[in-house]
């Protein structure tokens, strides 16, 4: 029998962990947490504000394992993370085994390593209750919030809609910079550039101002044709550049997404692995501290790697809005372990978790910047001072320190600043000779669209949310389809370019494609109306102060300053009422639903609003003799900018071109595009094809190539049991039984098709 018994959250570091301790350790899981609140009700008595907790199904069995071995160790040891999450979990399994709070230890530890774990042991403290509770008000708060606001939702908007603290706020912040982006309006400016010859070479300059108009411009270009031109002043200054600090759990997000263009999601479950392996320290801190061990095993490794003159030790300070649990940043566990075994994804994630790390130990990047001042002077320039001036800069590495290993991304997406070059050597007074000045018509940027990246950096600049919730608020969002990760077509525009050479002018137009964005985060139609609609009925929880300053109570609560029944019973006192009072408003209109104008043909209205599967264009009304008809929005259409000419378009559909097989052909078209529809089947219309000029036979070849591809993905189906089949995919065959999908070793592929019942049942059962 094992004396210790040690619980952990995740498989994973348990197998870690039971390696480091020996044979007098049993390392178990929770799995995560070991109850919660209640699914289907509140479960939280509303006079206490205390949650109802259940152990749900799924864990009982679990439980009821945990609390045998609890009974049979002399001692529990509980190791769940560091934060106020594993706190919790902590304490709920102190509730559920019967443990006492006394006897018990906790321990805790930023890193999975040997040293760390048994120090921790040598270091056991008891469960920290103003962490249990903080982390029980953010739980009861969101349960509060989600709860009783959903119901109103669906009464006001549409069935199956829930709201959320944080996620709504998140959403507010896409649909604005949406609207941001809708309103405004693109202004043409005009920029000048030259190359100039100098003798030892040329060079690129920029006018140090911007021409309004295309007549400026062109008047501009017509005084530089008899202008002379001289280098002015030259200054020359050292730069420093200071590496950026090692990561918290906010910027790693940003720059994996920036650097390796992964999801913050996708981010966190790769450190994750990495943290349970031994890897890296915990993933979840707004801390840019790091311990000495690890400044000091970095100095060893610069010192080995790049000698003397790049080491420069240094410790960071955490300046984040309301930082907790203040730990160390992101790091390797080992700074010698440059590179380690893995999946791609986990090896390219450590490989910049490393260079971050190790840049921040090492000296600044000594650049020198050089400016040269070149002054248009013509006959009516008046004083050379007056005159406008072309500007160049150059940029000199005269040692690179720590970008020698790494050099910070950045969000911003604009490319319409001053190139920095090498320059030749020039001085004060040298004749320089123009071979050619362009002026190039440009347009103010909009506002850019949210990455997941960038809202991450957003939320935490508004102190809204903590290192352990931007990864599920973005997929929550994402999940209620309030806000879709998609691109955004372009707009083609033309601009002009007039290039003097010579004493010429040469104009000529090109065109550009602008707005064209990927991967950003988009407001969906029913994601604005349940914005607008939160916006107007409860502004206080939408309100970005009070979302971040609800974090700021919590960490009151978590640094024992403040009751947590006392501060939840106070926001729900205010809360309660106005629930009601929204939930029993009476309105004519539906929320969200936006007139368009008159139907030319039949003289009813015609609306646009949410319907019960979505955005949806209406003719008429219910309270009329004639019953309204109805049209699904397509998903480049949207509530908020479509017109009456666009949604009158969607009623030309659905036509019937025919009969096929004794049945009707049917097009349509619905959220997802155009369609054709026969026998209760749906056939994606190609990109491209006009639903309302396709004719009955390419209809019917579009059928039959579908019915062929359906042939072709069925290989094989089996009498003893309809359930089972074995289908060609993607990947190549394997088998489907039961609405669950089960893979086949590449020797198994091969021979599909030959493949008894037995033999396929023998691979279901033993999945």
């Amino acid at each position: 029998m094992k004396k210790n018994l040690v619980i952990v959250e995740s498989p994973a570091k348990a197998k870690t962990i039971e390696r480091f301790l020996g044979k007098d350790y049993k390392v178990m899981s929770s799995y995560g947490h070991i109850r919660d609140l209640k699914k289907k009700e509140l479960s939280i008595n509303e006079t206490t504000m205390v949650p109802e907790y259940e152990i749900p199904d799924e864990k009982q069995k679990l439980v009821k394992e945990l609390r045998l071995q609890a009974q049979k160790a002399d001692k529990v040891w509980l190791a769940s993370d560091e934060d106020r999450e594993g706190e919790a979990i902590s304490w709920h399994l102190c509730e559920v085994l019967g443990l006492d709070e006394e006897k018990t230890s906790r321990i805790v530890f930023h890193e999975i390593t040997k040293p760390a774990i048994l120090k921790a042991i040598e270091n056991p403290r008891h469960i920290d209750m103003n962490l249990v509770n903080a982390q029980q008000a953010r739980r009861v708060l969101d349960r509060l919030v989600g709860f009783k606001l959903s119901p109103v939702l669906w009464r006001k908007i549409k069935p199956a809609l829930s709201a959320g603290r944080v996620q709504s706020v998140a959403v507010r912040l896409i649909v604005e910079r949406e609207r941001e982006i809708q309103a405004f309006q693109s202004e043409p400016y005009f920029r000048i550039t030259a190359v100039f010859e100098a003798p030892n070479g040329t060079f690129r300059a920029e006018l140090d101002q911007r021409f309004k108009t295309h007549d400026e411009a062109l008047a501009f270009l017509q005084q530089c044709k008899d202008a002379t031109f001289n280098v002015g002043n030259i200054t020359k200054k050292p730069v420093k550049r200071t590496p950026a600090p090692p990561f918290t759990t906010s910027t790693l997000q940003q720059e994996a997404a920036r650097k390796l263009g992964f999801t913050v999601s996708q981010t966190m479950m790769v450190a994750q692995r990495l943290y349970e392996s031994g890897r890296i320290t915990y993933m979840r801190t707004d801390s840019v501290n790091l311990s000495s061990l690890a400044i000091n095993s970095s100095k060893e490794e610069i010192l080995g790697q790049f000698g003397e003159a790049y080491s420069r030790p240094r410790n960071f300070q955490t300046h984040s809005k309301g930082a907790q649990e203040a730990h160390e940043a992101i790091r390797p566990t080992y700074m010698n372990a440059v590179t380690i075994e893995g999946t791609a994804q986990e090896r390219r994630l450590y490989d910049l978790i490393w260079k971050r790390t190790i840049a921040s130990q090492m000296a600044d990047a000594e650049l020198e910047k050089t400016t040269i001042e070149i002054p248009v002077l013509c006959a009516n320039a008046g004083s050379p001072a007056a005159a406008p001036k072309f500007i160049a800069q150059g940029e000199v590495v005269k040692f690179d320190g720590f970008l020698k290993v790494y050099r910070e991304s950045t969000d911003d997406e604009t490319t319409d600043s001053q190139e920095e070059s090498m320059l030749p050597a020039v001085k004060e007074g040298d004749l320089i000779r123009r071979q050619e000045i362009t002026a190039t018509e440009r347009f103010t940027q909009s506002p850019i669209r949210y990455t997941e990246a960038s809202l991450v950096k957003k939320l935490e600049e508004l102190g809204i949310g903590r290192p352990s919730t931007y990864a599920p608020t973005i997929s929550t969002i994402q999940q209620r389809e309030y806000v879709v990760k998609g691109d955004k077509k372009g707009e083609e525009r033309s601009f002009s370019i007039d290039t003097l050479k010579d004493q010429k002018i040469a104009s000529k137009t090109k065109k550009e494609v602008v707005g064209n964005e990927k991967g950003k985060l988009l407001p969906t139609d029913i994601g604005t109306v349940v914005n607008d609609f939160l916006m107007q009925h409860f502004p206080d929880i939408m309100d970005y102060n009070f979302t971040a300053r609800v974090e700021q109570e919590f960490d009151q609560i978590a640094e024992g300053k403040e009751g947590w029944a006392e501060a939840m019973s106070s926001f729900n006192k205010d809360f309660e009422p106005t629930v009601d009072r929204v939930i029993n408003e009476r309105s004519e209109h539906k929320a969200g639903e936006r007139t368009l104008g008159i139907d030319p043909q039949t003289g009813r209205n015609v609306t646009v609003k949410i319907g019960r599967f979505g955005p949806v264009a209406q003719i008429g009304t219910a309270d009329e003799n004639q019953k309204p008809r109805f049209a699904q929005l397509p998903s480049d259409k949207s509530i908020e900018t479509i017109t009456l000419e666009e949604a009158l378009e969607l009623f030309r559909l659905p036509r019937t071109i025919g009969q096929y097989e004794g049945d009707d052909v049917v097009i349509g078209t619905g959220r997802f595009g155009p369609y054709v529809l026969h026998q209760k089947k749906y056939v994606s219309l190609p990109k491209g094809s006009d639903p309302l000029t396709i004719t009955l036979d390419e209809a019917v070849a579009l059928i039959d190539e579908k019915r062929q591809q359906e042939q072709q993905r069925h290989l094989k189906t089996f009498d003893e049991d309809p359930k089972l089949e074995v289908l060609n995919g993607r990947y190549g065959p394997y088998l489907a039984y039961d609405g669950k999908n089960f893979r086949l070793t590449k020797a198994q592929q091969a021979k599909a098709q030959e493949m008894t019942y037995e033999e396929c049942m023998k691979i279901v059962k033993k999945a």
